[in-house]
This record gives structure tokens, C-alpha cells and sequence, in this order.
């Protein structure tokens, strides 16, 4: 079982946890390649919306991969993004900033927000137990 945590704005992870599926990196099909089914994803939201500029700062989401399908869904004619089907959990928001210091794959802690510049990365087990304690107690 692996671990992983996406970046996504509060808003688009609403439409996510509606609908049961997840997408990653603008509809890309990499990042969701890597996942098998019962793995954990964690979603971090920077941002209140994606079009706004409100920071949140805070993990907004957590599920596990429901199955291993990997699959495309016609947004628009020019946007068909690949999404991943998630079993999403019951959890509160929950602000990254009193969690930095005890979170092993943030390794600069002064510049903690250089990590999730890439959008989807594996964290190890401990930090996802430490995240999920705080989002689903």
C-alpha cells in the first residue's frame, strides 16, 4: 500500500468527492498510473477556488483508490482529463501549517510549500498516519 498526496483547489475536490473520482495534474494520466486500488490519497488545497486567490493552506480531502481503473471523461471538446475512482472518508479541513514540523517529506521547513509545487508526490506512511489522525481522528 502506498500513499499520496495530490494538489488541488478546494472547489475542484468538491466536484471529486461528489462524483467518487479523483484527477491529478490537470486531467493528466501519469500521476494516476501510479496508484493501485486500496492506496490513500490525501488532497492538499493551497487555494479556496482554483480561479481565486484566497489561500487555504489546509488538507481538504482523504480516500482511498477504489478499484484500478484508470479513465477519461469528456469535460469539454477540448478537455477529456483522466481521472481515478476514490472512496472518499467523512474528515474535517485541516491546516498544514501546526503540522510542518512533524511531516518527514517536508525536508526544508522554512520553504515547506516548495514540495507541493508538484502537484502529486508518495509521502511515507508515518506522515500520512499523522495527517489522517488530524483529518479523521
Amino acid at each position: 500500500m502506498r500513499y499520496w498526496i495530490v494538489v488541488v483547489s478546494k472547489d475542484h475536490i468538491a466536484r471529486g468527492i461528489e462524483g467518487g473520482f479523483m484527477q491529478a495534474n490537470h486531467g493528466k494520466e501519469g500521476p494516476l498510473k501510479r496508484m493501485k486500488a486500496e492506496d490513500w490519497v490525501i488532497v492538499y488545497s493551497p487555494k479556496e477556488s482554483y480561479a481565486g486567490n484566497e489561500p487555504l493552506k489546509a488538507f481538504t480531502a482523504i480516500g482511498q483508490v477504489a478499484d484500478d481503473k484508470v479513465y477519461q471523461h469528456k469535460m469539454a471538446d477540448d478537455f477529456i482529463p483522466f481521472r481515478r475512482n476514490i472512496n472518499w472518508f467523512k474528515s474535517k479541513e485541516t491546516p498544514i501549517i501546526p503540522l510542518i514540523n512533524g511531516l518527514d517529506f517536508i525536508k526544508n521547513k522554512a520553504s515547506w510549500g516548495y514540495r507541493f509545487r508538484f502537484g502529486f508526490f508518495e509521502i511515507p506512511e508515518d506522515d500520512f498516519k499523522l495527517i489522517h489522525s488530524e483529518m479523521v481522528g
